[in-house]
């Protein structure tokens, strides 16, 4: 004989779709905002992928620093990637559905590549002081297989950490509502969705976020710590100068990257804030990818010569 469920479990029932809500108090503005986020996605992948092409294409920039700014552009596009076209369909068409096994595939994604990229700033950070503060054993230290292991290292370890709260996640019982208040699958929205027991990983997906933030940050703060004594310590203004350039651009697209990810994911309630949240998180997704390559191709000399001598060569073959 079966037993008789409690009348709470027989109203609920399984979602099998969500819905973005996105920004519900201009979704009026629909085609402008298409317009706004599809010329910059576009401008976002072209400047990434422009740094990649000149980095494969020139010798000159055949260089630990140059290979591991080039992985970061190509993180970079396959991030927004994973989430503005979609963005782009809710602002064109106001298809807001989106099915649960792709809710879940985006959310793992993006957290992933949001994951290892952190983990690459951190390596980027560790590239600099060995170049700066270890010059005459730098070719030594990071030699081409070295780069390979420290970017296979950083994919290897983002992939269990994120994989193990979103597949908890995912395994939860989702009953209703079932929209989410935010432009994007966002883990943390998702776990706030749950009709189940959520403290326990609600409070993992917290410390998670937070061990490779903080790890990322404190290789980053040590490294630049070296890097600032011993640029300090440097005979010549010229030279100071020259070193402290190498890693300026670099300093500024961790701020942003840091400055945005702080203030939407190190806190352990996500259901505050939700509009501040969905503004930084466009912001993380769209701003800082598109102001990546501007900030690496303005501020260095190198990549001027490669782009100018690529330009070039295109103006030839035509």
């Amino acid at each position: 004989m079966w037993k008789e469920m409690p009348m709470e479990m027989r109203n609920w029932t399984t979602v099998q779709e969500f819905t973005l809500e996105g920004f519900p108090a201009i979704q009026h503005l629909g085609k402008v905002l298409f317009f706004v986020h599809l010329l910059a996605y576009l401008a976002s992948i072209a400047g990434n992928v422009v740094i990649v092409t000149i980095t494969c294409a020139d010798s000159r920039l055949h260089t630990p620093m140059y290979f591991f700014l080039s992985i970061f552009s190509f993180l970079e596009c396959c991030f927004i990637s994973a989430v503005i076209p979609k963005l782009l369909l809710i602002f064109l068409l106001g298809k807001q559905t989106i099915s649960f096994p792709a809710c879940f595939t985006q959310a793992f994604v993006f957290v992933f590549l949001g994951a290892t990229g952190f983990l690459l700033i951190a390596v980027m950070s560790l590239d600099r002081y060995a170049a700066i503060c270890k010059p005459l054993h730098y070719p030594t230290i990071m030699n081409l297989k070295t780069c390979f292991l420290l970017v296979t290292a950083c994919l290897a370890l983002a992939f269990p950490l994120i994989t193990g709260p979103v597949v908890t996640v995912s395994q939860l019982s989702f009953c209703g509502p079932d929209v989410i208040p935010h432009v994007f699958c966002d883990l943390g929205t998702l776990i706030h969705l749950s009709c189940s027991d959520t403290r326990s990983v609600e409070m993992l997906a917290f410390v998670l976020t937070l061990f490779i933030l903080l790890t990322s940050l404190i290789i980053t703060i040590i490294a630049y710590s070296n890097i600032v004594v011993t640029i300090v310590g440097l005979p010549s203004t010229k030279e100071k100068q020259r070193a402290f350039s190498t890693c300026s651009s670099h300093l500024i697209v961790l701020s942003l990257m840091y400055g945005s990810c702080v203030f939407i994911y190190a806190k352990p309630k996500q259901t505050n804030r939700l509009d501040s949240n969905r503004v930084a998180a466009l912001i993380n997704m769209v701003v800082t990818p598109l102001l990546n390559p501007v900030i690496y191709t303005l501020r260095n000399k190198q990549v001027h010569q490669a782009l100018r001598e690529m330009m070039c060569r295109m103006k030839i073959s035509r």
